[in-house]
């Protein structure tokens, strides 16, 4: 009866044993975890304005809590929950409610893994793009990047697990590589930096350069495929288009002017050109705005009629291409949005090179930028002419003042002989 006793008891004892093993998950679960969360490692890529830690994140074995304070850059201007993002994935918290929160699987929302020693490492990055205040386009915040580390001990063999693949998909690579960073810049006499000055004369050559960001990207070659000018920041009239036609400097060629585009390029993702300064006729203001739209293609792709940078020379009265091939150029005294098509005459190859145009372009490979207001001065010469004869009569003062003296003695010395051989002939005179 004991034996038979003391079976049951064994019998339940494994029962309570295996009840235990199995009601342990294989990797901690959350309300185990709970107890074990770690704060994550943040790195502010970005400098903020303000000392109060305004990111909080939290890793468990499954995903990371991203916490943020509306105030994300100490600032007392608070940012949209929709300018947020991390990887792709947005703000989890209700209606955006403060604070907010972002809940990301580990292998996910653009997460990168690496093992560094004992510790797998997973990596997220989270990004703020402020957009345009509401029927403003203006901003007053700007972006802002944090990176944000989970680190965990490696315990067990991870080969003996099957794991996500750590590299970035394809898609997201061509997505992130769409986002390209064009830019538009006053330069100085020199092109050695930004002007120091927006105020120009006429008469001034106006520098101006165009570029495009190609970090972490195939070589690109920026264009500028057209350029307007407004005596405003919005589209108001008078307008002035000085490039058109898909990169015609067409200023040159309709007034005579100065202005070109900069031959040879410095880099293929520059485009310097200068503008012959003018004003609007009519007008009591002297601002203009420059708004320009430019667009990038490979490097290895040709140019064509469509993508193309072209100066007009008055003198020989024709047009020539930056990167060398005049013949794209053609079009710019007619239209080059319909170029004549592509001719096969029977010794013409039977394969010729891509145009660039037909090498599938991103919408996000072109963006229109403006600058200003820039302040023509006009110079009146005249007042040119009298501040040239004042300036050399300044110069020349000392020496008319020095040769007035020197006449003045001659002229006394002179009077004083007269005088005596006056006096010498007159006593002679009286004595005969």
């Amino acid at each position: 009866m004991w034996c038979k006793d003391k079976g049951q008891i064994a019998v339940v004892l494994l029962l309570f044993y295996l009840c235990d093993a199995f009601a342990q998950p294989r990797f901690k679960g959350r309300k185990l975890i709970a107890k074990q969360q770690k704060p994550a490692v943040l790195q502010y890529v970005e400098p903020r304005v303000g000392a109060p830690q305004t990111v909080t994140a939290q890793c468990t074995d499954r995903e990371v809590i991203v916490t943020i304070s509306p105030d994300l850059l100490g600032i007392q201007k608070p940012v949209q929950p929709s300018d947020l993002s991390m990887g792709g994935c947005g703000v989890t918290s209700p209606a955006g409610a403060p604070p907010f929160v972002i809940e990301a699987p580990l292998q996910g929302c653009g997460s990168t893994v690496e093992m560094l020693g004992a510790l797998i490492v997973y990596t997220f990055t989270l990004d703020y793009n402020p957009s345009p205040i509401d029927g403003l386009p203006i901003v007053r915040t700007n972006p802002a990047v944090v990176q944000i580390e989970c680190q965990y001990n490696r315990l067990h063999n991870v080969s003996s697990n099957a794991l996500n693949p750590t590299w970035v998909p394809y898609t997201s690579t061509i997505s992130a590589e769409d986002i390209l960073g064009f830019s538009l810049v006053i330069m100085s006499s020199d092109w050695s930096g930004p002007s120091p000055s927006n105020t120009f004369f006429l008469g001034d050559l106006i520098n101006l350069q165009a570029s495009v960001d190609n970090t972490n990207h195939e070589p690109l070659r920026v264009f500028v495929d057209s350029c307007v000018a407004t005596p405003g920041s919005n589209a108001s009239a008078p307008a002035y288009t000085f490039i058109g036609n898909n990169g015609c400097f067409l200023d040159s060629q309709l007034t005579g002017s100065n202005s070109q585009f900069v031959s040879p390029r410095v880099s293929q993702s520059v485009m310097q050109f200068q503008l012959d300064a003018f004003r609007f006729y009519g007008l009591t203001t002297s601002s203009i705005f420059i708004t320009c739209h430019l667009k990038v293609t490979l490097v290895s792709a040709n140019v064509d009629p469509l993508n193309k940078d072209c100066s007009y020379n008055s003198a020989l009265s024709q047009w020539s291409s930056v990167d060398g091939d005049n013949a794209v150029c053609s079009c710019c005294d007619t239209s080059c949005a319909n170029p004549p098509p592509f001719r096969r005459g029977s010794g013409a190859p039977k394969h010729r090179p891509r145009r660039a145009s037909e090498v599938g372009a991103p919408a996000g490979w072109k963006e229109t930028i403006s600058v200003g207001p820039l302040f023509l001065e006009q110079v009146s010469p005249l007042s040119s002419v009298s501040q040239s004869l004042s300036y050399h009569q300044d110069k020349a003062s000392p020496g008319s003042q020095f040769q007035d003296s020197i006449l003045g003695t001659v002229v006394g010395v002179l009077a004083v002989s007269c005088v005596a051989v006056l006096f010498l002939a007159y006593r002679k005179a009286k004595g005969v």
